[in-house]
């Protein structure tokens, strides 16, 4: 008997395809790069200053300061503010390992508090009952009863694109006397439902460029951007090593600098931001209704986004029934997904040194077990988009 292939999918939807947007911008692109190699200009030239001046107006901040990753914008920022050892810094078991992974390269100790089922962003609940309950005040210092330690700032992420209640979380940041470095590398350009800007809220704001983001570099690439020029100034000397002058250090900081290369090409992608931000708002708004059309019941949870507000949608993030074997499915049928993320910061296994255990966060833990994240690229048709949703309702039918 021929063994027979098994039938190809209809289609190929990848849960990101970026080549189309390169060809589209191809020429342009390449022409900068050639005019950064022409000039040999390689180290914090004038693409990078301005990537800092559009970035820091787009963020509706007064200052930018372009550096090497997402990442290295967030540990920056904790050194800039002197968060370091003996300090503790409040934030999300359910986000991208480098959140909580700089609190810790900084020295200082990550206190998880539960999220919103809803947005999945971080609970201003929780964060006033750990404030309220655990903390107390001894000598002009909000101290952790548990640890000992200096409870110095709040790290809330604006998670897949979508702003946190900034409004309750930088009330108790004022309540309490914490810094605020807000994570928005999933979202350049949200705005909440009062129109203020991701980023815009607290000391610092952190935006990364990795090429998977709305605004995508080459490479690695981040901004941090603030309203306090003091502290801009002390990021633009950190970035540098601590120098400044130069060879002269009276702080010790790193290589940080964010490459005139990368910052040329962002430059060149920057104007269309808008536009590609726009179309995945459709593209969601088009899942949104065809899932409810399907009748899925409590089987598929589409995401929860104020109408009032800008969610930018980095990720396009249902919550679904049976999801590991949905997501099997999907693959089978040519449909690209992701995991955001599958295991909670508290349960990883480089932070056991902070004794948490399984059901100490059960929302975060509940979002880890339930949620995928679709494509949701601007350069989708409606095509695609109803195959996807079909691909849904025949697992589930």
């Amino acid at each position: 008997m021929a063994v027979t292939d098994p039938p190809r999918p209809r289609l190929q939807v990848p849960l990101l395809d970026l080549k189309p947007q390169y060809q589209a911008l191809r020429a342009e692109i390449l022409a900068v790069l050639e005019k950064v190699c022409a000039s040999q200009a390689f180290i914090l030239g004038p693409a990078v200053r301005e990537l800092e001046r559009r970035i820091a107006e787009y963020s509706r901040c007064r200052h930018g300061v372009g550096v090497s990753s997402g990442t290295d914008a967030l540990l920056v920022a904790l050194m800039a503010l002197d968060i370091g050892p003996g300090d503790e810094v409040i934030t999300s078991p359910y986000t991208f390992f480098a959140t909580a992974g700089t609190i810790a390269r900084a020295g200082a100790r990550p206190v998880f508090c539960d999220i919103e089922p809803g947005t999945y962003n971080l609970a201003p609940g929780a964060v006033g009952s750990f404030l309220e309950q655990q903390c107390e005040s001894r000598g002009g210092e909000l101290i952790h009863r548990r640890t000992g330690g200096r409870v110095k700032a709040l790290m809330p992420v604006h998670l897949y694109g979508q702003v946190a209640d900034m409004t309750a979380l930088m009330a108790l940041a004022g309540r309490y006397g914490l810094r605020v470095i807000e994570d928005a590398a999933q979202a350049i350009g949200a705005d909440d439902a009062e129109g203020r800007r991701a980023c815009s809220f607290g000391d610092i704001g952190c935006l990364s460029f990795f090429p998977t983001k709305n605004l995508g570099a080459f490479g690695d690439a981040g901004l941090c951007v603030t309203n306090d020029a003091g502290l801009a100034e002390r990021i633009e000397v950190l970035r540098v090593h601590g120098a400044k002058p130069k060879y002269y250090h009276a702080s010790i900081g790193g290589n940080f600098r964010l490459d005139e290369l990368q910052a040329a090409v962002l430059n060149v992608k920057l104007p269309h931001l808008d536009a590609w931000s726009a179309a995945r708002r459709r593209n969601a708004a088009c899942y949104d209704r065809g899932l409810a059309a399907a009748g899925l019941g409590e089987a598929v949870r589409t995401p929860h986004a104020d109408p009032r507000a800008r969610h930018i949608y980095n990720q396009y993030v249902l919550r679904v029934r049976d999801r590991d074997r949905l997501r099997q499915h999907l693959a089978d049928a040519g449909v690209g997904t992701e995991i955001y993320y599958p295991v909670p910061l508290h349960l990883q296994q480089c932070f056991a040194y902070l004794g948490h255990r399984a059901g100490e966060f059960p929302e975060a833990e509940r979002a880890a077990r339930e949620t995928l994240a679709l494509p949701i690229y601007p350069e989708l048709g409606e095509r695609e988009l109803t195959y996807v949703v079909d691909s849904i309702a025949g697992f589930y039918r």
